[in-house]
Order: C-alpha cells, then sequence, then structure tokens
C-alpha cells in the first residue's frame, strides 16, 4: 500500500478524533488498555491487504488507484506497483470506458455516499469476469471528499450457475410444451388456464391465446357447470391433494370427448394454495372399443344358445378382457410418467407464474381504476362536465386502454415469440393513428418542453395491417423519442412511400442519439441500452423488441438510424392497402 503520507484531497490513512481503542467497553473506566505490538493504524492495513477474497482498494477523487490488497492482486492480475497511480477504469471493457461508465460511479458514489453494480470486468490478461463492485466515498472531518473505497467481488460462478438453471428451466418448459398426447396445463387458484401445452391444444382444440384466462368450466358440459361440478373437483383436489376421474368433456367446436383427468393441487412452502396442474387423456376410442366389445359379446350371447358356442365366445370375451387390461396398464404408465414430467416443470415454471401473476395484478389493477373513475367523470356522477373535459376524458380513456394494450403484450411476450397472436388485418389510414398517438402524447412533450408534431402524412396513404398493433407501435417509437430528447428538442412524425409497394412512417428527434454498435441491441428482448449516462432504464426492455415482431408479423418492419448528439430517426414500414 506504499508509505506515502496523505496529500490534500486524498483518504487519511489513520481515523482522526478519538481511536476505537479509547471506546473498547473491555476496559473499567480511568484504566489504560493493554499496548498493543504494531499501531492500530498498522494492523488496520495489513488486516486489508491479507484479505483474499475481496479485491479492497483506495482511490483518489479523480479514480487514480491509491492502495492495492492481496485479494485484488488476486482477482484482477496486477501487483502493487503495476496498478498503483493508475486510473481505475483500466479494469472495464472497451465498451463502458467509452460510455463513461467508470466517471459515472464515482459521481454517483460522491452524490450519495455509495455506488453498487455488477457487470464484466477485466483482468491482467484481457480474460472477463462477472463482478460485484461496491464504491463508497470517503470524506473527512469536514466532510469533503477526499476519495473512494472500492469493494470487488468475483461472481463469475454464481452467474454460471444461474444461467445453468434458466438453460434447466427452459428445457423442462419446452419438455412439458413437446408433449401432444396429453393436455398439461395449469390453473390458478380460481380455476383460470393459466399455461397451455400442444397435447393441450390438439385435445381440446383451443389455441394459448383463446383459452388462457378462462376459467376451467369451459370444457365441461352445461349440465356438470349447472351442477356445479368444476368448483366441486377444485374443492377435492384442494382438500386432498389430487382429483382422478373419467367423464365427458368439450372441445372448443363442441363436440364430446370422453377424457381421463388428473387434477392436483399445487402449494407453496408455507402451505398457501397456489394453482393446480391438470392432465387430461382423450380416452373417446378407448371407451368406444370397450362398448363394442361389449356391445358384440351381449349379442353373440343372444344368438348362439349353444353351450359350446357361448363357451366359444366367453373365452374371446376373456382375451378381449385382458387385452384390455393390458391396453389400461399401458396407458396408466403414460399416465405415471406424465406425472413426473408435470411435476419436473412445475418447480421450473413456478417462478415465472408468480411473476406474471404479481405483474398482472400490480399493472392492471390502477389501469382499472383509471377506466373506472374516468366513467364516472363521464356520467356526470360528481357534477355537470363541460364539453373540453368530456374531451379530455376521452383522450384519458384512450390512454390507458393504450397502456393496457402495451401491458398485455408485454405479460404475453412469450405468444408474440412464439407468434401465437392473431391479427386483424384491414384498411388503415395512417394520418388517423399519427393524429391519435400525437394527441394523446402531446402533454407529456408539452411537460418536457419538447416540440411534438406530425409534419406530412397525407390522408390517402393507407396500410393493410391490425389497427390497435399499429397503434401501439407508433405510440411506443414516438413515447421513445419524447423521453429521450431534452428540453427545447423536437420530435417530428412524418410519412412517405419508398416504393410502390409500402408506406414508411419517420420519427425524428434531436435527442442525445444511439451509438452505431448499439443500434441493432435496442431491438432485442430484455436488453436496455440508455442513450445518456445519468438516465435511469425504464420499463422490461420489450417494447422495442415487441414493436418489430408486431411490424414483421404485419408484413413490415422496423429500423432506425442514429448519430450520436444529433438525434435518431425510427421508422415504421408497413405494406400498402390490399387491392378490394
Amino acid at each position: 500500500m506504499g508509505s506515502r503520507k496523505p496529500k490534500r484531497g486524498t483518504a487519511p490513512e489513520e481515523p482522526s478524533g478519538a481511536s476505537a481503542r479509547d471506546q473498547r467497553p473491555d476496559h473499567p473506566a480511568g484504566a489504560s488498555p493493554p499496548p498493543l505490538a504494531i499501531p492500530e493504524a498498522t494492523l488496520y492495513r495489513r488486516l486489508v491487504e491479507s484479505v483474499q477474497d475481496y479485491a479492497i482498494f483506495a482511490l483518489d477523487t479523480r479514480g487514480y488507484i491509491r492502495s492495492w490488497n492481496a485479494g485484488a492482486q488476486r482477482f484482477k492480475g496486477y501487483t502493487a506497483e503495476e496498478a498503483i497511480g493508475k486510473h481505475f477504469s483500466m479494469f472495464y471493457p472497451r465498451e463502458l470506458v467509452a460510455e463513461g461508465f467508470p466517471e459515472f460511479e464515482l459521481r454517483t458514489a460522491a452524490n450519495t455516499g455509495r455506488f453498487e453494480d455488477e457487470g464484466w470486468r477485466l483482468r491482467k490478461d484481457g480474460s472477463r469476469f462477472w463482478a460485484n463492485v461496491v464504491i463508497t466515498a470517503l470524506r473527512d472531518e469536514n466532510h469533503e471528499l477526499v476519495g473512494f473505497a472500492k469493494v470487488t467481488r468475483d461472481l463469475t460462478e454464481r452467474r454460471n450457475a444461474e444461467e445453468a438453471l434458466r438453460l434447466s428451466e427452459q428445457n423442462f418448459r419446452l419438455l412439458i410444451e413437446g408433449v401432444r398426447d396429453y393436455a398439461i396445463f395449469m390453473l390458478d387458484p380460481s380455476g383460470r388456464v393459466a399455461s397451455w401445452n400442444n397435447g393441450a391444444e390438439r385435445v381440446k382444440g383451443y389455441l394459448a391465446s383463446e383459452i388462457i384466462g378462462h376459467p376451467v368450466s369451459a370444457f365441461y358440459l352445461p349440465e356438470d357447470i349447472a351442477a356445479g361440478r368444476p368448483e366441486q373437483h377444485l374443492r377435492i383436489a384442494s382438500t386432498t391433494g389430487k382429483f382422478e376421474a373419467e367423464g365427458w368433456r368439450v372441445r372448443r367446436d363442441g363436440t364430446r370427448f370422453w377424457a381421463g383427468v388428473l387434477i392436483t393441487a399445487l402449494r407453496d412452502k408455507t402451505g398457501e394454495l397456489i394453482g393446480f396442474t391438470k392432465v387430461t387423456r382423450d380416452l373417446t376410442e378407448r371407451r368406444a372399443s370397450q362398448e363394442r366389445a361389449l356391445a358384440d359379446a351381449r349379442r353373440v350371447a343372444a344368438e348362439e344358445a349353444k353351450l359350446a358356442a357361448a363357451a366359444v365366445r366367453e373365452e374371446e370375451l376373456r382375451q378381449l378382457a385382458e387385452q384390455l387390461r393390458q391396453r389400461t396398464v399401458q396407458l396408466e404408465n403414460r399416465t405415471r410418467d406424465a406425472r413426473e414430467a408435470q411435476h419436473r416443470a412445475d418447480e421450473a415454471n413456478r417462478a415465472k407464474s408468480q411473476f406474471l401473476a404479481a405483474m398482472s395484478h400490480e399493472l392492471r389493477t390502477p389501469l382499472n381504476a383509471i377506466a373506472g373513475y374516468a366513467d364516472l367523470l363521464l356520467m356526470g356522477l360528481s357534477g355537470p362536465v363541460t364539453p373540453q373535459q368530456i374531451e379530455q376524458l376521452g383522450r384519458v380513456k384512450r390512454s390507458q386502454e393504450h397502456l393496457l394494450g402495451i401491458i398485455n403484450d408485454i405479460l404475453n411476450f412469450s405468444r408474440v415469440e412464439a407468434g401465437q397472436l392473431t391479427y386483424d388485418f384491414a384498411p388503415v389510414a395512417i394520418h388517423e393513428v399519427v393524429e391519435e398517438v400525437v394527441r394523446t402524447l402531446t402533454p407529456q412533450a408539452a411537460a418536457k418542453s419538447v416540440r411534438l408534431a406530425a409534419v406530412g402524412c397525407p390522408s390517402d396513404l393507407v396500410v393493410w395491417a391490425d389497427r390497435i398493433k399499429t397503434e401501439q407501435i407508433v405510440l411506443n417509437l414516438v413515447s421513445n423519442a419524447v423521453k429521450f430528447t431534452g428540453a427545447g428538442g423536437s420530435v417530428a412524425v412524418s410519412c412517405d412511400m419508398p416504393d410502390a409497394e409500402h408506406v414508411a412512417l419517420h420519427i425524428a428527434d434531436t435527442g442525445c442519439g444511439i451509438p452505431a454498435d448499439q443500434i441493432e441491441k435496442v431491438f432485442e428482448p430484455f436488453v436496455q441500452v440508455g442513450r445518456t449516462l445519468t438516465s435511469s432504464p425504464e420499463g422490461a426492455g420489450l417494447g422495442l423488441a415487441i414493436s418489430r415482431d408486431l411490424a414483421r408479423a404485419m408484413k413490415g418492419d422496423v429500423g432506425a438510424e442514429s448519430t450520436v448528439d444529433v438525434g435518431s430517426t425510427f421508422t415504421l414500414t408497413l405494406p400498402v392497402r390490399k387491392a378490394m
């Protein structure tokens, strides 16, 4: 760590004021503690230097290294002579240094007292390791900044383990989704469908997008629903742990099939009911085979009067019964295997299910409240409403509906990736979409002192698309432009036809721009590329990814061009209206 004396603006090597030795409670008042063999400052310094599992070192106010312990040398590969006096940014990947992230860490620590982060760091040999970093601001008795303390842990093994767990969960999910001979799905505690596999789609006839969120009673006969059997079956499963039976069920097209059903209750570690798993087999052919066999046996017994013929038929029935028994055993073995697969998959999907349930509740509830209160105001229950207020409340309602649609897309991102969303294609006048989005976002832009305007979208430009999904894409692109444009800037929306087959909608802003090597990354799911060092990322990082997927599903695309410190232009292209 060196023996240099601390200079102005650097961290002192010893604490000021009363030492920790004077405050120890293990000496009577007025009695002097036994003298230490070495000074406390030296003891403390040696303690820090000897730590092997943490890199602990000091920085001056500009980020230059002042000290270096054994853990730092072990993690990073530099000796004290190689590291002391160098700027701590040498441990960061080139892209983070280019963004100014090391300086951002120091500013944050200076302003808030500390900064904590996880990310990739570099060793002396150029290899990367996943690090947990804590930077703490050091101040003297006058509260002036004198430097920083930095503690680094190597979490590479933990991150690798987490990645392995994620891949394992994904494999379990793919396993369940790939089963086609069994309908395997989950219900929430109230009995509504929460997941749907390929076997369920084949047996029941519903797509996942058509049935998720609907009650399990959709599969029961009307007379069973009237008798309360769906609720009764769930109660039995909740009380005893499972419910197993055979009976008639209904497909999407209204046809009936004979089903073998197993419902298993799911509980968390505290015993709280969190849902049910349901495995359904189509036993229609087996039942028909049994009924045919019995009918044949009865007919033969009635026709044959002689004892010898009856004995022959009896033997045939015994053989048939044995065949049916063997088929039953085979089906039961398959059921047992499916149960085991379901049990393994439950653990992998539980975290995801809990997240989706919590997110749905936390986000939908306030949005539904917004819609409800807006409706109450429009009804005039709280007093007369002026025409201007009616228009403004209408905008509130439209904004709430747009946001609710976006939340639904986020919660169902897996459906987007699987191509399971349905699209209501129709002619869409693109200028109407632009005007609606601009009206919705004008208050947001005005609050930031950003000029937002549509500067040219002819009324004759019509695309063939889903209007709601088109509005969602444009709303997302324009709101992003407003969000990343500073006060005094502008956002302009324009339209043209780059060729005879497509209409292009351009959203140009005068914001901070995006580095060229980061443009494609902003369209990746769960990736958030900040345009400034001080801007906080918002959302789940799915907006642009979903927008591009929606556009491509409608035979269009979303692209971007950007120049740092100049601005960005995002372009949505969609096919022109089909010939009628």
